[in-house]
Protein backbone atom coordinates (compact mmCIF):
# COMPACT_ATOMS: atom_id res chain seq x y z
CA UNK A 1 0.00 0.00 0.00
CA UNK A 2 1.50 3.18 -1.16
CA UNK A 3 1.72 6.25 1.77
CA UNK A 4 0.61 9.60 0.30
CA UNK A 5 0.54 11.76 3.60
CA UNK A 6 2.47 11.59 5.70
CA UNK A 7 2.61 13.69 9.33
CA UNK A 8 5.95 14.29 11.57
CA UNK A 9 6.05 15.99 14.96
CA UNK A 10 8.68 18.56 15.31
CA UNK A 11 10.13 19.02 18.42
CA UNK A 12 11.80 15.10 19.43
CA UNK A 13 11.03 13.85 16.34
CA UNK A 14 12.01 15.92 12.69
CA UNK A 15 13.87 18.05 15.09
CA UNK A 16 17.28 17.19 16.79
CA UNK A 17 18.13 17.91 20.45
CA UNK A 18 19.81 20.37 18.77
CA UNK A 19 16.35 21.87 16.74
CA UNK A 20 18.24 20.95 13.37
CA UNK A 21 16.94 18.71 10.58
CA UNK A 22 20.07 16.34 9.29
CA UNK A 23 20.82 16.06 6.49
CA UNK A 24 19.79 12.44 6.15
CA UNK A 25 16.59 13.36 6.73
CA UNK A 26 16.56 16.48 3.95
CA UNK A 27 17.18 14.17 1.56
CA UNK A 28 14.77 11.51 2.48
CA UNK A 29 12.28 14.17 2.60
CA UNK A 30 12.75 15.76 -0.69
CA UNK A 31 12.82 12.18 -2.36
CA UNK A 32 9.63 11.52 -0.80
CA UNK A 33 7.87 14.65 -2.16
CA UNK A 34 9.45 14.16 -5.41
CA UNK A 35 7.60 10.79 -5.72
CA UNK A 36 4.58 12.34 -5.02
CA UNK A 37 4.19 11.90 -1.26
CA UNK A 38 2.49 14.76 0.46
CA UNK A 39 4.40 15.79 3.56
CA UNK A 40 3.38 17.91 6.82
CA UNK A 41 4.44 18.74 10.36
CA UNK A 42 1.88 18.09 13.41
CA UNK A 43 3.16 20.43 15.87
CA UNK A 44 2.14 21.92 19.38
CA UNK A 45 3.89 25.14 18.28
CA UNK A 46 1.98 28.17 16.96
CA UNK A 47 1.99 28.36 13.26
CA UNK A 48 4.43 31.66 13.20
CA UNK A 49 7.38 29.25 14.66
CA UNK A 50 6.60 25.91 12.92
CA UNK A 51 6.01 27.50 9.21
CA UNK A 52 10.11 28.70 9.44
CA UNK A 53 11.32 25.49 10.07
CA UNK A 54 8.44 24.28 7.50
CA UNK A 55 9.91 26.31 4.79
CA UNK A 56 13.41 25.44 5.53
CA UNK A 57 13.05 21.88 4.51
CA UNK A 58 10.64 22.50 1.89
CA UNK A 59 7.39 20.91 2.80
CA UNK A 60 4.42 21.21 0.02
CA UNK A 61 1.20 21.01 2.16
CA UNK A 62 -0.48 22.76 4.95
CA UNK A 63 1.02 22.37 8.52
CA UNK A 64 -0.77 21.36 11.38
CA UNK A 65 -0.05 23.40 14.33
CA UNK A 66 -1.41 23.89 18.29
CA UNK A 67 -1.57 20.52 18.65
CA UNK A 68 -4.23 20.17 15.88
CA UNK A 69 -6.30 22.99 16.23
CA UNK A 70 -5.05 24.94 13.39
CA UNK A 71 -4.25 23.76 9.86
CA UNK A 72 -3.21 26.79 7.52
CA UNK A 73 -1.54 26.92 3.60
CA UNK A 74 2.55 27.84 4.13
CA UNK A 75 2.03 29.98 0.68
CA UNK A 76 -0.92 32.30 1.14
CA UNK A 77 -1.99 31.48 5.02
CA UNK A 78 -5.05 30.86 3.79
CA UNK A 79 -6.45 28.98 7.43
CA UNK A 80 -8.67 25.38 6.60
CA UNK A 81 -9.27 24.16 9.95
CA UNK A 82 -9.44 26.17 13.01
CA UNK A 83 -10.83 25.72 16.79
CA UNK A 84 -10.75 27.84 19.97
CA UNK A 85 -10.77 26.99 23.29
CA UNK A 86 -14.65 27.78 24.48
CA UNK A 87 -14.55 31.02 26.27
CA UNK A 88 -16.51 29.66 29.86
CA UNK A 89 -13.24 26.71 30.06
CA UNK A 90 -10.47 29.40 29.31
CA UNK A 91 -12.15 32.16 32.03
CA UNK A 92 -12.84 28.43 34.60
CA UNK A 93 -8.84 27.58 33.87
CA UNK A 94 -7.71 31.33 34.16
CA UNK A 95 -9.58 31.51 37.86
CA UNK A 96 -7.71 27.86 38.46
CA UNK A 97 -4.62 29.17 37.59
CA UNK A 98 -5.03 32.58 39.62
CA UNK A 99 -6.17 30.41 42.87
CA UNK A 100 -3.35 27.90 42.60
CA UNK A 101 -0.36 30.46 41.77
CA UNK A 102 0.05 28.97 37.89
CA UNK A 103 1.66 30.34 35.20
CA UNK A 104 -0.40 30.86 32.33
CA UNK A 105 -0.12 31.80 28.55
CA UNK A 106 -2.62 32.52 25.69
CA UNK A 107 -2.47 32.33 21.82
CA UNK A 108 -4.72 34.14 19.80
CA UNK A 109 -4.10 34.49 16.11
CA UNK A 110 -0.85 33.86 16.25
CA UNK A 111 0.19 35.73 19.13
CA UNK A 112 1.30 35.10 22.32
CA UNK A 113 0.25 36.72 25.41
CA UNK A 114 1.44 36.41 29.00
CA UNK A 115 0.27 38.30 32.20
CA UNK A 116 4.36 38.86 33.57
CA UNK A 117 7.44 39.18 32.34
CA UNK A 118 9.24 35.96 33.82
CA UNK A 119 12.00 32.69 33.85
CA UNK A 120 9.07 30.38 32.45
CA UNK A 121 7.62 32.47 29.41
CA UNK A 122 11.50 33.75 28.82
CA UNK A 123 12.66 30.21 28.24
CA UNK A 124 9.58 29.09 26.16
CA UNK A 125 10.06 31.99 23.88
CA UNK A 126 13.75 31.39 23.67
CA UNK A 127 13.01 27.43 22.69
CA UNK A 128 10.32 28.40 19.84
CA UNK A 129 12.01 31.21 18.77
CA UNK A 130 8.77 33.40 19.27
CA UNK A 131 8.50 37.31 20.68
CA UNK A 132 5.75 37.33 23.24
CA UNK A 133 2.97 40.07 24.61
CA UNK A 134 2.96 41.20 27.87
CA UNK A 135 -0.63 41.94 28.97
CA UNK A 136 -0.99 42.77 32.73
CA UNK A 137 -4.95 42.91 32.55
CA UNK A 138 -5.23 39.25 31.45
CA UNK A 139 -8.93 38.79 32.26
CA UNK A 140 -8.92 40.42 29.20
CA UNK A 141 -7.42 38.20 27.05
CA UNK A 142 -8.91 35.44 28.69
CA UNK A 143 -12.44 36.47 27.47
CA UNK A 144 -11.54 37.06 23.91
CA UNK A 145 -13.40 34.12 21.20
CA UNK A 146 -10.43 33.28 19.67
CA UNK A 147 -7.88 31.66 21.48
CA UNK A 148 -6.23 28.44 19.67
CA UNK A 149 -4.34 26.78 23.37
CA UNK A 150 -3.75 27.59 26.79
CA UNK A 151 -0.56 26.61 28.61
CA UNK A 152 0.56 26.25 31.57
CA UNK A 153 4.19 25.49 32.44
CA UNK A 154 5.64 24.22 35.61
CA UNK A 155 7.51 21.53 37.26
CA UNK A 156 6.91 18.20 35.53
CA UNK A 157 6.37 16.09 38.74
CA UNK A 158 3.45 19.24 39.74
CA UNK A 159 1.79 19.53 36.33
CA UNK A 160 1.44 15.66 36.52
CA UNK A 161 -0.52 15.80 40.19
CA UNK A 162 -2.87 18.36 39.09
CA UNK A 163 -3.73 16.41 35.87
CA UNK A 164 -6.64 14.08 37.90
CA UNK A 165 -7.87 16.89 39.02
CA UNK A 166 -8.08 19.18 35.96
CA UNK A 167 -9.02 16.03 34.00
CA UNK A 168 -12.04 16.10 36.46
CA UNK A 169 -12.67 19.60 36.41
CA UNK A 170 -12.79 20.17 32.70
CA UNK A 171 -14.10 17.04 31.62
CA UNK A 172 -15.34 16.90 27.67
CA UNK A 173 -14.70 20.66 28.05
CA UNK A 174 -11.75 21.19 26.30
CA UNK A 175 -8.68 18.37 25.08
CA UNK A 176 -5.87 18.16 27.36
CA UNK A 177 -2.34 17.04 26.96
CA UNK A 178 1.51 17.55 27.37
CA UNK A 179 3.83 17.90 24.66
CA UNK A 180 6.78 18.07 26.92
CA UNK A 181 6.83 17.25 30.69
CA UNK A 182 6.96 20.75 31.82
CA UNK A 183 4.23 21.66 29.21
CA UNK A 184 -0.04 21.13 29.69
CA UNK A 185 -1.60 22.31 27.08
CA UNK A 186 -5.62 22.63 26.60
CA UNK A 187 -7.12 22.89 23.30
CA UNK A 188 -11.01 23.15 21.59
CA UNK A 189 -12.05 18.77 21.72
CA UNK A 190 -11.42 18.75 18.39
CA UNK A 191 -7.83 20.29 18.40
CA UNK A 192 -5.95 17.30 18.47
CA UNK A 193 -3.38 16.14 16.07
CA UNK A 194 -5.58 12.81 15.28
CA UNK A 195 -8.72 15.54 13.95
CA UNK A 196 -6.24 17.22 12.15
CA UNK A 197 -4.86 14.79 9.97
CA UNK A 198 -8.44 13.03 9.59
CA UNK A 199 -9.02 16.85 7.69
CA UNK A 200 -6.16 16.72 5.70
CA UNK A 201 -6.30 13.40 4.56
CA UNK A 202 -10.18 13.94 3.68
CA UNK A 203 -8.84 17.54 2.04
CA UNK A 204 -6.58 15.50 -0.25
CA UNK A 205 -9.14 12.82 -1.09
CA UNK A 206 -6.35 10.03 0.51
CA UNK A 207 -7.79 7.18 2.49
CA UNK A 208 -6.40 7.22 6.21
CA UNK A 209 -5.12 3.82 5.50
CA UNK A 210 -2.44 5.51 3.33
CA UNK A 211 -1.05 7.87 5.94
CA UNK A 212 2.07 7.85 8.13
CA UNK A 213 2.17 9.63 11.44
CA UNK A 214 5.41 10.00 13.89
CA UNK A 215 5.70 11.61 16.86
CA UNK A 216 7.48 10.80 20.70
CA UNK A 217 5.25 12.24 23.17
CA UNK A 218 1.25 11.58 24.26
CA UNK A 219 0.27 14.82 22.25
CA UNK A 220 0.67 12.62 19.26
CA UNK A 221 -1.27 9.68 20.49
CA UNK A 222 -4.85 10.57 19.10
CA UNK A 223 -2.82 11.32 15.60
CA UNK A 224 -0.21 8.22 15.79
CA UNK A 225 -3.73 5.47 16.63
CA UNK A 226 -5.40 7.39 13.66
CA UNK A 227 -2.86 6.84 11.03
CA UNK A 228 -2.62 4.15 8.65
CA UNK A 229 1.03 3.11 10.22
CA UNK A 230 1.15 5.18 13.40
CA UNK A 231 5.01 5.14 14.19
CA UNK A 232 6.72 6.00 17.96
CA UNK A 233 10.34 7.45 17.83
CA UNK A 234 12.45 4.99 19.96
CA UNK A 235 12.97 8.41 22.25
CA UNK A 236 9.30 8.33 22.76
CA UNK A 237 7.09 7.83 25.65
CA UNK A 238 6.39 4.45 26.86
CA UNK A 239 2.66 4.93 26.39
CA UNK A 240 2.68 5.79 22.73
CA UNK A 241 5.27 3.01 21.72
CA UNK A 242 2.79 0.18 23.31
CA UNK A 243 0.19 2.12 20.66
CA UNK A 244 1.94 2.34 18.15
CA UNK A 245 2.62 0.03 14.92
CA UNK A 246 6.41 0.81 14.63
CA UNK A 247 9.10 2.21 16.36
CA UNK A 248 11.41 3.80 14.49
CA UNK A 249 15.30 4.83 15.37
CA UNK A 250 15.45 8.55 17.56
CA UNK A 251 15.70 12.32 16.75
CA UNK A 252 18.92 12.40 16.51
CA UNK A 253 19.32 8.92 14.79
CA UNK A 254 17.55 9.85 11.68
CA UNK A 255 14.50 8.01 13.15
CA UNK A 256 12.37 10.36 10.15
CA UNK A 257 14.58 9.68 7.30
CA UNK A 258 14.52 5.58 8.28
CA UNK A 259 10.42 5.53 8.17
CA UNK A 260 10.53 7.65 4.81
CA UNK A 261 13.24 5.06 3.11
CA UNK A 262 11.35 1.85 4.65
CA UNK A 263 8.14 2.70 4.11
CA UNK A 264 7.86 5.20 1.17
CA UNK A 265 11.25 5.32 -1.04
CA UNK A 266 11.48 1.35 -0.71
CA UNK A 267 7.90 0.22 -0.87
Amino acid sequence: MPYRLIAMDLDDTLLTDELTVSDATRKAMTEAIALGAHLTIATGRMFDSAQKIARQVGLNVPIITYQGSLIKNLLDEEILYERSVPVEAAKKLYDYCQEHGLHLQSYIEDKLYVSEDNDKIKGYARQSNIPYTIEPDFSRIISHEKQTKLLIIDEPAKLDALLPELKKLFGSQVHLTKSKPNYLEFMHPEGTKGHALRFLATHYGIPMEETIAMGDAMNDHEMVEAAGLGVAMENAVPALKEIADYVTLSNNDDGVAHVLKKFVLNA
